[in-house]
């Protein structure tokens, strides 16, 4: 009988109390090993020697040296796979997005209360495989595209662009939307993030992007030149009303263990858009996506997965093309200018 090796996880963060509250909620599985905790990252240092773990988790604000200069460091001179986990509060959602820019794989909530600390369990365990193999992606390896030039005014009403995504997806979706044009049809968005850091995250698009983003709220209208992110623990739909599109953000069991769940969204475009969408399910673990993407391509929407060489987790993608519910699978700098000429084109043939 083969043993898999387990993954080996190295905790750092200054607080002895989330260093055992993290360390007990992974030692729950048995395909993954603490082989050591670091109160700071002089310490982490010589573990990582020492050790040579296989993902690290990092607290962003620690003493001696913060967490993103020790990011920015490692990834320089140790590249290896590493989960962000952070307070809530607002510049800590600033800075672990910045984390994220600068290599890290992926970004959780610190955990606040008994509750959170009940969650841990699986979400952090889900977080760790899903790192340990994440294709590591440099820093400044997104692809630079230009912002398709287009007129709203060719592309038929009611068109709607959905994406989805999940671990690596804050970068890719963002090298997909600074890619849209100001006129680009309305871009609703389920990204696999903790609550509040959802908030954060549009407004970072929102000052990159030549479009508008922001985080969804109930009711948001659904125009052209905005992009509305669901938030973080919130399901997002769209919804009609007459000639108005708008989308519905509401709380339910998770889906495919997510909320929000990228299948609820593609679901609800699917049979309010119908042959008018454009969706695209980008890099991530898991198969939430896969059949909401079916069920668009069903409907008669174009269809697009991020190919296995641009993937950070090659899990979501993989399980939409294996069900057939990508009509085009492309690399992630291919897939901004893939939805605008998509806006032009005929409607897809259903399957």
């Amino acid at each position: 009988m083969v043993v898999r090796r387990k993954t080996r996880v190295l905790i750092v963060d200054d607080s002895a109390i989330v260093r055992r509250i993290l360390s007990d909620a992974l030692s729950a599985s048995d395909d993954i090993e603490v082989v050591g905790t670091a109160p700071d990252p002089y310490v982490a240092r010589d573990k990582i020697l020492a050790l040579d773990p296989d993902v690290l988790t990092l607290d962003i604000e620690m003493p001696r040296m913060d967490g993103l200069t020790f990011l920015q460091k490692l990834m320089k001179f140790r590249p290896m796979p590493v989960i962000v986990i952070s307070s809530l509060a607002q510049k800590n959602c600033r800075a672990a997005l910045d984390a994220l820019e600068h290599g890290a794989v992926d970004v959780l909530a610190k955990p606040s209360g008994p509750s959170s600390v009940g969650e841990l369990k699986f979400t952090l365990a889900e977080k760790v495989r899903a790192a340990a193999i994440a294709k590591r992606r440099r820093p400044d390896a997104a692809p630079k595209v230009r912002a398709v030039r287009a007129s709203c005014e060719a592309y038929k009403p009611g068109t709607i662009i959905a994406i989805g995504a999940s671990t690596g997806g804050t970068e890719a979706i963002a090298t997909v939307l600074e890619s849209m044009p100001e006129d680009v049809p309305p871009i609703v968005i389920a990204q696999h993030i903790p609550a509040v850091f959802s908030r954060a995250f549009a407004e970072r698009l929102n000052a990159n992007c030549a479009i508008e983003v922001k985080e969804a709220a109930d009711g948001d209208e659904v125009r052209p030149g905005r992009a509305l992110v669901a938030a973080g623990d919130f399901h997002m739909l769209l919804r009609k009303s007459g000639g108005r599109q708008y989308v519905e953000v509401k709380t339910g069991p998770k889906v495919c263990y997510q909320r929000p769940s990228v299948d609820i969204l593609f679901f609800s475009v699917a049979e309010i858009a119908g042959a008018n969408a454009i969706g695209a399910l980008l890099t991530g673990m898991g198969s939430d996506g896969a059949e909401g993407l079916l069920r668009m391509r069903q409907a008669g929407a174009r269809t697009i997965a991020e190919d296995e060489a641009t993937c950070v987790v090659f899990g979501m993608p993989r399980e939409a093309i294996e069900r057939g519910a990508a009509e085009r699978v492309l690399p992630l700098g291919q897939i901004g200018s893939a939805i605008v000429k998509s806006a032009y084109a005929a409607p897809a043939l259903t399957r």
